[in-house]
């Protein structure tokens, strides 16, 4: 599920980018939902496996997909190529959750199916949790790269010249505050339980 949900999220990346003048990511064979393509082994598969084997958490990524600004016609290109990949994870979870909801009224008998009920619930969580931990704005995600587009130059630069550090500090602040921003939306998604009621 994770990986599923990773490959969507750079997936997205890509036809944004594609949608808006920018073939690299195409030309590099990263427009497909093909998970070889986008898989990292560490950030895709052993990091997420070791976490929910520890710890229950889930974390993980993929290779960023590549992007050239200079073949971007839009000039929020870049703005909307960084929503992409979020906007997708949360898309996917309220999809599957209108999709349960409309399975469960369709075949009522469908509730009692709790191993279903069970991966619809991971499937909208996983994708709601990697939507905003991505929209944290410290380099590399994502969210970095939407507050670049709203700061001078030389803001830019500090913010990118984070490094490697940032993703640390991300993790600890995707583990003290997103839970309940996740449930949240979570709730909302699903009607606070009426998906699965």
């Amino acid at each position: 599920m994770i990986v599923l949900s990773v490959v969507i999220h750079e997936y997205s990346h890509a036809f944004v980018a594609n949608e808006l003048g920018d073939p690299t990511a195409k030309n590099a064979g990263r427009l497909t939902l093909n998970p070889i393509a986008h898989i990292d082994p560490i950030g895709t598969v052993l990091i997420p496996l070791f976490l929910m084997l520890t710890s229950g958490a889930f974390f993980g990524w993929a290779k960023p997909v590549p992007f050239n600004p200079n073949n971007v016609r839009d000039p929020k290109g870049e703005l909307k190529i960084a929503f992409g990949g979020p906007a997708a994870n949360l898309a996917l979870a309220g999809m599957v959750s209108l999709g349960f909801l409309v399975m469960r009224l369709i075949y009522p008998a469908i509730s009692g199916n709790e191993i279903l009920i069970s991966l619809t619930v991971t499937v909208i969580y996983v994708n709601i949790f990697l939507a905003l931990f991505n929209l944290i704005p410290i380099p590399p995600l994502d969210g970095s790269k939407i507050l670049a587009y709203f700061l001078p130059y030389h803001a830019r630069e500090a913010l990118y010249s984070i490094g490697f550090i940032g993703i640390i500090g991300a993790l600890f602040l995707a583990m003290a505050i997103l839970p309940p921003i996740a449930e949240v939306i979570f709730n909302i998604l699903t009607g606070f339980g009426y998906v699965f009621g």
